[in-house]
């Protein structure tokens, strides 16, 4: 989903973003131009004006991309099927200035399905950050919480940002460390 990159865009109405890397919200101008620098798991590194913002994929439309469709689980679906697509879900999920997801970073400690009365499944996620004071933390806990959230039969995710034990490099997969060059 990278074809976009580096790709112009002109703004075709007003939308909430996020600062990169403060976390701060914004709403974008309506007629703004720049350019997409990055383009996955549905959110977009947006380049505007020397700045950087993150446009999530529910206002895709607003520089004229699609959003995505939300997953699909068959209609017996297990707990393991569940967590598996929360793990795929997470997959979707990236640092706007890094290129990787954040299971592949080892971001994610933990993803627990919780069984409901009702037939209705609670997850419970623990996560890290690369570094304790990101700015764009509680950006990425709640993109980790809306991609779950949209799973069929998922009430609630509870995502919990967690610093014990504490990040480093060989928590992530041999792939990101090959492409981030810290083999």
């Amino acid at each position: 989903m990278r074809s976009h990159e580096n790709e112009a865009f002109i703004l075709a109405r007003d939308t909430p973003a996020v600062m990169v890397p403060s976390g701060d919200a914004i709403t974008l101008k309506s007629g703004l131009s720049g350019f997409i620098t990055q383009a996955l798991g549905g959110s977009f590194t947006l380049y505007i004006e020397g700045n950087l913002y993150r446009l999530s994929g529910e206002n895709a439309d607003a520089i004229g991309k699609q959003t995505l469709q939300a997953p699909e689980l068959p209609p017996d679906a297990t707990a393991a099927d569940v967590q598996a697509l929360a793990w795929q879900q997470m997959r979707r999920c990236y640092d706007p200035e890094i290129p990787i997801n954040i299971v592949e970073l080892g971001l994610v400690y933990e993803c627990e399905v919780l069984p409901n009365e009702d037939g209705t499944r609670d997850l419970a996620v623990k996560m890290t950050l690369t570094a304790p004071g990101c700015g764009m933390g509680d950006v990425l806990v709640q993109d980790v919480k809306e991609k779950i959230e949209i799973i069929p039969t998922v009430r609630e995710a509870k995502v919990e940002l967690v610093f014990d034990p504490p990040w480093n490099q060989s928590m992530m997969s041999e792939a990101a460390r090959l492409q981030t060059g810290m083999m």
